[in-house]
């Protein structure tokens, strides 16, 4: 996983509309990176509403929240629909981010193992430099954690 103080992996991928969107889109704001396993499942969709429910805070202190996972740009679409989430959500069938940022890791679950996304957020400062590393993060706490941190609480 990416340390403090690196430059952020430049990448551009599909959002839910198929447009491309890149980190480099964003200078000037500091970005809350989010990557999240699937969408449409209960903790990622927990995630997802308290990020959609913050958005106008975070908006507020000038920083832009983008979620990412491997889902399909459709997948996306259907979600963000189905939840009225007004941020961006990239869809990253390829892994180019997710292996970038190091967020593709081993995982157990009932003694099955297998590679997948952890759930993990980055904040990435107005010049592109990685400012927070948030790994293995709890989906119904982690808007408030970042928010109390941008605010400076």
């Amino acid at each position: 996983m990416l340390e403090v103080g690196t430059k952020a992996p430049e990448f551009t991928l599909p959002d839910k509309d198929g447009n491309p969107i890149s980190l480099s889109d964003f200078a000037g704001k500091k970005v809350v990176l989010y990557f999240y396993p699937k969408d449409n499942t209960p903790s990622c969709t927990r995630q997802a509403l308290a990020f959609a429910g913050a958005n106008g805070e975070f908006n507020a202190l000038n920083a832009v929240v983008i979620g990412v996972s491997k889902d399909s740009t459709a997948s996306h679409q259907r979600f963000a629909e189905k939840n009225s989430l007004p941020f961006i959500l990239l869809s990253d069938p390829e892994l180019t981010a997710i292996q970038a940022y190091g967020v593709w890791q081993e995982k157990k679950n009932y003694g099955k193992v297998y590679m997948g996304v952890t759930r993990s957020t980055f904040v990435i400062d107005e010049e592109g430099r990685i400012e927070k590393v948030m790994p293995k993060v709890k989906p119904d706490t982690n808007a408030a954690e970042l928010l109390a941190y941008l605010a400076g609480k």
